[in-house]
């Protein structure tokens, strides 16, 4: 299973995003569900950094499924809104799989 994690502010700023874990939907380099999710996170940090300018701070496991994301705080609120609006996207496309992949991927907000 894997289990996504995301840190809010009473706000609701996101602070930070966390991801565990394997789906297991089916062998190595062949889930479609570890892939999609894996494509979704990653390439928003990438978005992150190339559309904003801003480099999250982020700690990446070994080969058990393992990110982590800080997201900064920055005094900037233009570009912390892109940042904001770049994750909640990664959420919502997150949210999507969860719809038809229930069983292989769980996301809480706190």
């Amino acid at each position: 299973m894997i289990y996504v994690t995301v840190k809010t502010e009473e706000s609701g700023r996101i602070l930070s995003f966390e991801m565990t874990g394997h789906a297991d939907f089916a062998e190595s380099g062949k889930d479609l569900v570890c892939a999609g999710a894996s494509a979704v996170s990653f390439g928003a940090v990438n978005a992150i950094e190339a559309l904003t300018g801003v480099i999250p701070q982020v700690d990446l496991g070994g080969g058990d499924g393992y990110l982590h994301v800080e997201l900064p705080m920055i005094d900037d609120v233009k570009k912390d809104e892109q940042i904001q609006l770049i994750v909640r996207s990664m959420i919502v496309s997150l949210q999507t799989i969860e719809m038809d992949y229930s069983e292989f991927i769980d996301i809480i907000i706190e």
